[in-house]
């Protein structure tokens, strides 16, 4: 996925409200072997791109005064209430060079599964992305959730999917869970019970 960017010589908050008066955003991009550097794009390109969950999950191509350079997004700065992009920053990658970043988790036969299909059980997403570290080559732009076969009253675990090759998922503390799937039986039956013994 490619984007231009232009280099900006001025700095400061009233360059930057100037800026976004002209339909740009300031940006920096930082990295690697190079100095940080502050750079300002269209507002209508990159407003566009960032709606496509591959630009949050790919090596991207910006195109910078002439030269490409590979770059992840890593952080995006929005109007308090307005459909603006206020800033973005970018980090320099190298092919080279491992790269630690989140990627989306895409769910799936959730309606196929036991607990939805023969128990009426709700499958609960717990997490919507897991943070992976790679080569930019083994980016993945998302890494898929198979719920066919969880049970109602099941929870599936991170430890539960296959890592992509190249790829190993950073994990700090206890196996995450990513889905668990619970029955509203359930939920009512405890509640009868509270209700019980509160009577009694």
């Amino acid at each position: 996925m490619k984007f231009t960017a232009t280099s900006r010589s001025v700095q400061g908050s009233s360059a930057s409200r100037r800026l976004r008066r002209a339909g740009r955003v300031p940006a920096i991009v930082y990295g690697g072997k190079t100095d940080a550097l502050s750079i300002e794009l269209d507002h209508n390109e990159i407003f566009h791109a960032l709606r496509k969950e591959g630009f949050h999950a790919s090596v991207l191509n910006m195109e910078l005064d002439g030269n490409v350079q590979n770059v992840l997004l890593r952080a995006v700065q929005w109007h308090p209430y307005k459909p603006l992009v206020m800033h973005v920053d970018f980090q320099r990658v190298s092919a080279d060079q491992a790269i630690t970043t989140k990627v989306p988790l895409h769910f799936i036969n959730e309606e196929i599964s036991p607990a939805v299909k023969l128990q009426g059980a709700q499958i609960t997403r717990v997490a919507n992305d897991v943070e992976i570290t790679c080569l930019p080559s083994n980016l993945p732009q998302f890494i898929e959730v198979d719920l066919a076969e969880v049970e109602a009253g099941g929870v599936f675990h991170l430890s539960q999917i296959a890592a992509p090759e190249g790829v190993q998922f950073v994990v700090i503390g206890d196996d995450p869970v990513l889905a668990a799937a619970s029955t509203a039986a359930a939920g009512e039956s405890d509640a009868d019970a509270e209700d019980g013994e509160a009577a009694e």
